[in-house]
Protein backbone atom coordinates (compact mmCIF):
# COMPACT_ATOMS: atom_id res chain seq x y z
CA UNK A 1 0.00 0.00 0.00
CA UNK A 2 1.33 3.46 -0.97
CA UNK A 3 2.24 5.93 2.28
CA UNK A 4 1.90 8.98 0.96
CA UNK A 5 3.14 12.10 2.36
CA UNK A 6 3.35 15.83 0.95
CA UNK A 7 6.05 18.07 1.45
CA UNK A 8 5.52 22.38 1.24
CA UNK A 9 8.23 24.34 0.86
CA UNK A 10 8.51 28.30 0.20
CA UNK A 11 12.39 29.39 0.15
CA UNK A 12 14.17 32.99 0.95
CA UNK A 13 13.77 33.97 -2.91
CA UNK A 14 9.38 34.22 -1.72
CA UNK A 15 8.13 33.58 -5.11
CA UNK A 16 5.90 30.52 -4.38
CA UNK A 17 5.53 27.22 -3.02
CA UNK A 18 6.60 23.99 -4.12
CA UNK A 19 4.79 21.20 -3.31
CA UNK A 20 5.76 17.78 -3.37
CA UNK A 21 3.70 14.39 -3.29
CA UNK A 22 5.93 11.52 -1.79
CA UNK A 23 4.96 7.77 -1.60
CA UNK A 24 7.33 6.04 1.31
CA UNK A 25 6.05 2.61 0.97
CA UNK A 26 9.53 1.15 -0.81
CA UNK A 27 13.05 1.15 0.77
CA UNK A 28 13.65 4.85 -0.63
CA UNK A 29 10.73 7.00 -1.18
CA UNK A 30 9.40 8.41 -4.70
CA UNK A 31 8.50 10.94 -5.54
CA UNK A 32 5.32 11.44 -7.55
CA UNK A 33 4.78 14.49 -8.83
CA UNK A 34 6.23 17.93 -7.72
CA UNK A 35 4.99 21.61 -8.37
CA UNK A 36 5.58 25.34 -8.02
CA UNK A 37 2.31 27.35 -7.15
CA UNK A 38 3.33 30.90 -6.80
CA UNK A 39 2.16 33.68 -4.50
CA UNK A 40 -0.29 36.61 -5.36
CA UNK A 41 1.53 39.41 -6.20
CA UNK A 42 0.24 41.60 -3.17
CA UNK A 43 0.91 38.36 -0.56
CA UNK A 44 4.33 38.70 -1.85
CA UNK A 45 5.30 42.28 -1.22
CA UNK A 46 3.55 41.73 2.34
CA UNK A 47 6.19 39.00 2.88
CA UNK A 48 8.95 41.04 1.78
CA UNK A 49 7.98 43.59 3.91
CA UNK A 50 7.94 41.45 6.81
CA UNK A 51 11.87 40.41 6.28
CA UNK A 52 12.79 44.05 7.87
CA UNK A 53 11.25 45.73 10.60
CA UNK A 54 8.60 47.96 9.64
CA UNK A 55 4.93 49.55 10.91
CA UNK A 56 2.60 47.10 12.75
CA UNK A 57 4.20 44.18 11.53
CA UNK A 58 2.74 42.31 14.21
CA UNK A 59 -0.86 42.92 12.97
CA UNK A 60 0.52 42.30 9.14
CA UNK A 61 2.64 38.68 10.07
CA UNK A 62 -0.58 37.56 11.77
CA UNK A 63 -2.80 38.10 8.64
CA UNK A 64 -0.19 37.20 6.43
CA UNK A 65 0.55 33.85 8.43
CA UNK A 66 -3.10 33.03 7.22
CA UNK A 67 -2.73 33.80 3.62
CA UNK A 68 0.59 31.80 3.47
CA UNK A 69 -1.56 28.70 4.75
CA UNK A 70 -4.23 29.40 2.53
CA UNK A 71 -1.86 29.54 -0.63
CA UNK A 72 -0.03 26.36 0.58
CA UNK A 73 -3.85 24.77 0.93
CA UNK A 74 -4.53 25.44 -2.48
CA UNK A 75 -1.16 24.11 -3.40
CA UNK A 76 -1.89 20.74 -1.70
CA UNK A 77 -5.53 20.14 -2.62
CA UNK A 78 -4.53 21.22 -6.62
CA UNK A 79 -1.30 18.69 -6.52
CA UNK A 80 -3.76 16.08 -5.17
CA UNK A 81 -6.33 16.45 -8.03
CA UNK A 82 -3.53 16.66 -10.78
CA UNK A 83 -2.72 13.07 -9.63
CA UNK A 84 -5.83 11.69 -8.73
CA UNK A 85 -5.33 12.00 -5.08
CA UNK A 86 -7.84 11.81 -2.17
CA UNK A 87 -6.59 14.12 0.95
CA UNK A 88 -7.80 11.04 2.76
CA UNK A 89 -5.27 9.12 1.05
CA UNK A 90 -2.38 11.40 2.52
CA UNK A 91 -0.58 10.73 5.67
CA UNK A 92 0.44 14.09 6.51
CA UNK A 93 1.64 17.35 5.24
CA UNK A 94 5.36 18.51 6.03
CA UNK A 95 5.08 22.36 5.93
CA UNK A 96 8.28 24.30 6.33
CA UNK A 97 6.27 27.74 5.63
CA UNK A 98 7.72 31.09 5.05
CA UNK A 99 10.77 32.22 7.10
CA UNK A 100 10.60 35.67 7.75
CA UNK A 101 13.07 36.30 10.20
CA UNK A 102 16.29 33.81 11.14
CA UNK A 103 18.43 34.78 13.85
CA UNK A 104 20.25 32.08 14.95
CA UNK A 105 22.82 33.29 17.25
CA UNK A 106 23.20 35.04 20.45
CA UNK A 107 20.92 35.26 23.63
CA UNK A 108 17.13 33.91 22.72
CA UNK A 109 18.15 33.03 18.81
CA UNK A 110 15.21 32.20 17.06
CA UNK A 111 13.80 31.20 13.71
CA UNK A 112 10.86 32.24 12.51
CA UNK A 113 8.08 30.51 10.02
CA UNK A 114 5.14 31.93 9.12
CA UNK A 115 1.74 29.58 7.43
CA UNK A 116 -0.36 28.95 10.40
CA UNK A 117 -0.72 25.03 10.31
CA UNK A 118 -4.46 25.01 11.70
CA UNK A 119 -5.67 26.62 8.75
CA UNK A 120 -3.37 24.44 6.62
CA UNK A 121 -5.27 21.23 7.75
CA UNK A 122 -8.27 22.47 8.47
CA UNK A 123 -8.70 23.70 4.89
CA UNK A 124 -7.59 19.80 3.42
CA UNK A 125 -8.41 17.89 6.03
CA UNK A 126 -4.96 16.40 6.51
CA UNK A 127 -2.47 16.10 9.52
CA UNK A 128 -0.02 18.97 9.47
CA UNK A 129 3.56 18.62 11.04
CA UNK A 130 5.23 21.64 10.96
CA UNK A 131 7.81 24.28 12.68
CA UNK A 132 10.46 21.88 12.34
CA UNK A 133 13.07 24.50 13.02
CA UNK A 134 12.23 25.72 16.74
CA UNK A 135 13.35 22.18 18.46
CA UNK A 136 16.95 21.78 17.09
CA UNK A 137 17.03 25.37 18.31
CA UNK A 138 15.68 25.10 21.88
CA UNK A 139 18.56 22.20 22.32
CA UNK A 140 21.17 24.78 21.52
CA UNK A 141 21.40 24.13 17.09
CA UNK A 142 20.75 26.65 14.62
CA UNK A 143 17.44 25.57 13.21
CA UNK A 144 19.48 25.30 9.77
CA UNK A 145 20.56 23.86 8.08
CA UNK A 146 17.67 21.10 7.88
CA UNK A 147 17.65 19.20 4.54
CA UNK A 148 21.13 17.12 5.45
CA UNK A 149 19.12 14.47 7.05
CA UNK A 150 17.21 14.42 4.01
CA UNK A 151 20.45 14.25 1.70
CA UNK A 152 21.84 11.29 4.03
CA UNK A 153 18.67 9.08 3.72
CA UNK A 154 18.17 9.50 -0.31
CA UNK A 155 22.16 10.68 -1.48
CA UNK A 156 24.25 8.79 0.38
CA UNK A 157 26.42 6.38 -1.07
CA UNK A 158 28.60 3.34 0.65
CA UNK A 159 31.13 3.94 -2.80
CA UNK A 160 32.05 7.40 -3.32
CA UNK A 161 31.80 10.63 -0.80
CA UNK A 162 29.53 12.75 -2.10
CA UNK A 163 28.73 16.72 -2.04
CA UNK A 164 24.91 17.88 -2.05
CA UNK A 165 24.58 21.76 -3.21
CA UNK A 166 21.11 23.05 -2.56
CA UNK A 167 21.40 26.86 -4.31
CA UNK A 168 18.11 28.36 -2.93
CA UNK A 169 17.68 32.15 -2.02
CA UNK A 170 20.54 31.16 -0.20
CA UNK A 171 23.66 28.47 -0.76
CA UNK A 172 24.21 25.18 1.51
CA UNK A 173 26.16 22.33 1.14
CA UNK A 174 25.73 19.01 2.67
CA UNK A 175 29.48 16.33 2.93
CA UNK A 176 28.08 12.58 2.97
CA UNK A 177 31.39 10.87 3.40
CA UNK A 178 31.31 7.21 1.97
CA UNK A 179 32.27 5.72 5.46
CA UNK A 180 29.14 5.53 7.66
CA UNK A 181 31.35 5.81 10.93
CA UNK A 182 32.37 9.85 9.86
CA UNK A 183 29.59 12.37 10.42
CA UNK A 184 27.97 14.36 7.98
CA UNK A 185 28.54 17.88 7.43
CA UNK A 186 26.46 20.59 6.60
CA UNK A 187 25.79 24.41 6.53
CA UNK A 188 25.10 27.27 4.98
CA UNK A 189 27.73 29.01 2.42
CA UNK A 190 26.27 32.22 2.07
CA UNK A 191 24.04 34.15 -0.52
CA UNK A 192 22.48 32.22 -3.67
CA UNK A 193 19.35 33.28 -5.47
CA UNK A 194 18.14 35.72 -3.19
CA UNK A 195 20.61 39.17 -4.43
CA UNK A 196 20.84 37.69 -8.07
CA UNK A 197 17.15 38.19 -7.99
CA UNK A 198 16.77 41.66 -5.95
CA UNK A 199 19.73 42.97 -8.17
CA UNK A 200 18.40 42.22 -11.39
CA UNK A 201 14.56 43.01 -10.49
CA UNK A 202 15.77 46.14 -9.23
CA UNK A 203 18.01 47.16 -12.42
CA UNK A 204 15.75 45.21 -15.30
CA UNK A 205 12.50 44.75 -13.71
CA UNK A 206 12.93 40.79 -14.02
CA UNK A 207 11.91 38.91 -11.35
CA UNK A 208 15.18 37.00 -12.36
CA UNK A 209 18.19 36.53 -14.73
CA UNK A 210 17.01 34.07 -16.98
CA UNK A 211 19.13 31.27 -17.23
CA UNK A 212 21.71 34.13 -16.20
CA UNK A 213 21.40 35.24 -19.80
CA UNK A 214 21.85 38.96 -18.39
CA UNK A 215 25.25 38.37 -15.95
CA UNK A 216 26.84 36.21 -18.69
CA UNK A 217 27.08 38.69 -21.33
CA UNK A 218 30.02 40.68 -18.92
CA UNK A 219 32.59 39.51 -16.05
CA UNK A 220 32.97 39.98 -12.61
CA UNK A 221 34.82 42.84 -11.02
CA UNK A 222 38.10 41.92 -9.31
CA UNK A 223 38.13 44.35 -6.60
CA UNK A 224 33.89 44.39 -5.60
CA UNK A 225 34.08 40.27 -5.45
CA UNK A 226 37.02 40.60 -3.06
CA UNK A 227 35.33 42.90 -0.99
CA UNK A 228 32.23 40.87 -0.65
CA UNK A 229 33.87 38.18 -0.33
CA UNK A 230 35.46 39.54 2.93
CA UNK A 231 31.82 39.23 4.88
CA UNK A 232 33.21 37.74 8.42
CA UNK A 233 30.23 34.92 7.61
CA UNK A 234 32.74 33.19 4.55
CA UNK A 235 35.36 33.19 7.33
CA UNK A 236 33.40 32.15 10.25
CA UNK A 237 33.56 27.85 11.28
CA UNK A 238 30.54 25.90 11.05
CA UNK A 239 28.00 24.82 11.97
CA UNK A 240 26.52 27.75 11.03
CA UNK A 241 23.32 29.10 9.00
CA UNK A 242 22.38 32.94 7.36
CA UNK A 243 19.68 34.51 5.31
CA UNK A 244 18.48 37.74 3.72
CA UNK A 245 19.16 39.53 7.34
CA UNK A 246 23.02 39.33 6.24
CA UNK A 247 22.88 39.47 2.83
CA UNK A 248 20.64 41.95 1.08
CA UNK A 249 20.60 44.81 -1.43
CA UNK A 250 21.36 47.77 1.38
CA UNK A 251 24.61 45.20 2.38
CA UNK A 252 25.33 45.06 -1.41
CA UNK A 253 24.69 48.91 -2.19
CA UNK A 254 26.84 49.67 1.05
CA UNK A 255 29.77 48.04 -0.98
CA UNK A 256 29.21 49.68 -3.71
CA UNK A 257 29.38 52.83 -2.23
CA UNK A 258 32.56 51.82 -0.52
CA UNK A 259 34.36 51.94 -4.12
CA UNK A 260 35.21 55.26 -5.59
CA UNK A 261 33.81 54.45 -9.27
CA UNK A 262 30.62 53.91 -10.95
CA UNK A 263 30.36 49.98 -11.60
CA UNK A 264 27.92 49.20 -14.32
CA UNK A 265 24.83 46.82 -13.51
CA UNK A 266 25.46 43.85 -15.46
CA UNK A 267 29.15 43.63 -13.88
CA UNK A 268 27.64 43.91 -10.58
CA UNK A 269 25.26 41.02 -11.77
CA UNK A 270 28.28 39.07 -12.98
CA UNK A 271 30.19 39.43 -9.71
CA UNK A 272 27.01 38.41 -7.51
CA UNK A 273 26.97 34.91 -9.73
CA UNK A 274 30.62 34.64 -9.04
CA UNK A 275 30.48 35.27 -5.12
CA UNK A 276 27.58 32.82 -4.85
CA UNK A 277 30.11 29.95 -7.09
CA UNK A 278 33.22 31.43 -5.30
CA UNK A 279 31.51 30.79 -1.86
CA UNK A 280 30.33 27.08 -2.37
CA UNK A 281 33.35 26.25 -4.07
CA UNK A 282 35.36 27.19 -1.50
CA UNK A 283 33.54 25.03 0.79
CA UNK A 284 33.06 21.77 -1.52
CA UNK A 285 37.05 21.56 -2.47
CA UNK A 286 37.86 21.44 0.99
CA UNK A 287 36.43 18.10 1.24
CA UNK A 288 39.48 16.49 -0.11
CA UNK A 289 37.92 12.91 -1.21
CA UNK A 290 35.00 14.14 -2.87
CA UNK A 291 34.32 12.83 -6.46
CA UNK A 292 31.15 13.70 -6.92
CA UNK A 293 29.01 16.82 -6.66
CA UNK A 294 25.32 17.39 -6.97
CA UNK A 295 23.23 20.20 -7.44
CA UNK A 296 19.84 20.92 -6.19
CA UNK A 297 17.86 23.85 -5.94
CA UNK A 298 16.89 26.81 -8.27
CA UNK A 299 20.08 27.60 -8.95
CA UNK A 300 20.37 24.59 -11.02
CA UNK A 301 18.59 26.42 -13.81
CA UNK A 302 20.79 29.47 -13.79
CA UNK A 303 22.83 28.29 -16.66
CA UNK A 304 25.97 30.73 -16.20
CA UNK A 305 26.09 29.74 -12.76
CA UNK A 306 26.58 26.37 -13.62
CA UNK A 307 28.88 26.98 -16.06
CA UNK A 308 31.26 28.73 -13.40
CA UNK A 309 30.68 26.76 -11.01
CA UNK A 310 31.74 24.12 -12.98
CA UNK A 311 34.91 26.00 -13.98
CA UNK A 312 35.79 26.22 -9.92
CA UNK A 313 34.93 22.24 -9.21
CA UNK A 314 36.90 21.07 -12.66
CA UNK A 315 38.31 18.39 -9.94
CA UNK A 316 34.98 16.90 -8.99
CA UNK A 317 32.15 15.13 -11.80
CA UNK A 318 29.66 17.74 -11.46
CA UNK A 319 25.80 16.31 -11.72
CA UNK A 320 22.06 18.15 -10.81
CA UNK A 321 20.16 15.21 -8.34
CA UNK A 322 18.07 14.37 -11.59
CA UNK A 323 21.32 11.69 -11.82
CA UNK A 324 20.23 10.35 -8.57
CA UNK A 325 16.12 10.35 -9.49
CA UNK A 326 15.19 13.37 -8.34
CA UNK A 327 14.79 16.82 -9.71
CA UNK A 328 16.72 19.46 -8.36
CA UNK A 329 13.74 21.37 -7.84
CA UNK A 330 11.66 19.16 -5.84
CA UNK A 331 14.37 18.29 -3.44
CA UNK A 332 13.72 20.82 -0.39
CA UNK A 333 9.82 20.18 -1.03
CA UNK A 334 10.55 16.22 -0.87
CA UNK A 335 12.79 16.57 1.94
CA UNK A 336 9.92 18.12 4.32
CA UNK A 337 7.65 15.32 3.23
CA UNK A 338 10.43 13.36 4.60
CA UNK A 339 10.31 15.04 7.91
CA UNK A 340 6.91 14.84 8.50
CA UNK A 341 7.40 10.99 7.69
CA UNK A 342 10.42 11.38 10.08
CA UNK A 343 7.92 12.39 12.92
CA UNK A 344 5.24 10.20 12.56
CA UNK A 345 7.66 7.24 12.41
CA UNK A 346 9.36 8.92 15.36
CA UNK A 347 12.79 9.09 13.32
CA UNK A 348 15.42 12.01 14.09
CA UNK A 349 15.28 14.88 11.61
CA UNK A 350 17.80 16.71 12.58
CA UNK A 351 21.97 16.16 12.74
CA UNK A 352 23.57 17.77 15.80
CA UNK A 353 27.09 17.84 14.18
CA UNK A 354 25.32 20.14 11.37
CA UNK A 355 23.10 22.52 13.31
CA UNK A 356 25.38 22.68 16.68
CA UNK A 357 22.57 20.90 18.49
CA UNK A 358 23.74 18.89 21.56
CA UNK A 359 21.70 16.05 20.12
CA UNK A 360 19.53 15.14 16.88
CA UNK A 361 15.64 15.26 17.47
CA UNK A 362 12.48 14.31 16.23
CA UNK A 363 11.43 17.86 14.61
CA UNK A 364 7.50 19.42 14.30
CA UNK A 365 5.03 19.82 15.79
CA UNK A 366 1.67 18.02 15.09
CA UNK A 367 -1.51 19.75 14.21
CA UNK A 368 -4.66 17.32 12.88
CA UNK A 369 -6.36 17.79 9.97
CA UNK A 370 -8.82 15.09 10.71
CA UNK A 371 -10.75 15.08 13.63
Amino acid sequence: MPQLYLGLMSGTSIDGVDAALVDFSGSHPRLLDCKTFPFPSSLCDELHQLCAPSDNEIELMGRADRAVAEVFAEASLQLLKDNYVRPDQVKAIGSHGQTIRHIPTGKHSFSLQIGDPNTLAALTGIDVISDFRRKDIALGGQGAPLVPAFHKAVFASQLKSRVVINIGGISNITYLPQRDSEDIIGYDTGPGNTLLDAWCKLHTGNNYDEKGQWAAQRSADPELLQLLCSHPYFSAPAPKSTGREQFNLPWLQLNLESISRNIDPQVVQATLVKLTTHTIAKQVLQFKDVEQVFLCGGGARNEFLVEELESELHECELFTTAELGVEADAVEAMAFAWLAYAHINKIQGSVASVTGATKGAILGTYCPGRE
